[in-house]
């Protein structure tokens, strides 16, 4: 059985502790669980997490079943809405607690959602844990630099992103495009013919299956 060893302080002593062992602090008469979980990702039903839980645990990290949380999702999809991911850092995931993850894109679709992730579990006192990253601690010294590097990387992609579309707007603009939603030709027409009905408002919106504020909003146009 295998067990990621890490060293902790009380009363200036140092301690060998291993992950989901009880630890009591003789200084505050306190007891807690360092707990560690594994979140593995797939993208679709053919593939499976086996292979990632397998990996993880010959890294060293002896992860009970319960606290393996695997999912079949698209990686293009914001960590936060991935569901099992959503339960697990909302319900499970408690502080002191270590989430493990083989690879860093497990995290977030792009880099600004992997920030946003490490910024949000790093918040609530959660120790991350990378393995495809040179230094697999984001919680140590070092994993803290490495963490402000993708912090100035994911500024830059939202600066990337603010710049090409604006560029996107004016080259439309300059092109005569107009901008903004299109205009509901079809729906001015249906609603105009219920209009010469003699139908209400409150009619025609039942008739075409539109909400009132939709058909207040056509009801005098011209076309």
């Amino acid at each position: 059985m295998f067990y990621l060893v890490s060293l902790i302080y009380i009363n200036s002593l140092m301690i060998p502790l291993g992950y989901d062992t009880k630890i009591v602090d003789t200084a505050a008469s306190r007891t807690f669980i360092m707990r560690t979980f594994c979140y593995c990702r797939v993208s679709t039903t053919e593939q499976t997490t086996e292979n990632q839980i397998l990996a993880i645990k010959q890294r060293g990290y002896d992860v009970a079943d319960s606290r393996v949380i695997s999912e079949t999702i698209s990686g293009s999809v914001e960590a936060i809405k991935r569901e099992k991911f959503k339960t697990l850092i909302n319900h499970q995931l408690e502080q002191g607690d270590v989430l493990v993850v083989l690879k860093l894109d497990r995290l977030g679709r792009d880099n600004i959602d992997v920030q946003n992730t490490i910024t949000l579990l790093t918040q609530k006192g959660i120790k991350i844990v990378c393995l495809d990253l040179p230094i697999a601690d984001l919680s140590s010294a070092e994993g803290k630099l490495m963490l402000q590097m993708f912090s100035a990387f994911a500024e830059f992609e939202r600066n990337r992103i603010r710049e090409r579309t604006k560029e996107g707007l004016d080259r439309a603009k300059s092109e005569g495009k107009k901008l903004g939603r299109p205009t509901a030709y079809k729906t001015t027409e249906m609603v105009l013919a219920k209009k010469a009905q003699g139908l209400s408002q409150s009619k025609t919106a039942h008739e075409l299956r539109l909400g009132i504020a939709t058909v207040k909003r056509h009801w005098n146009k011209l076309i």
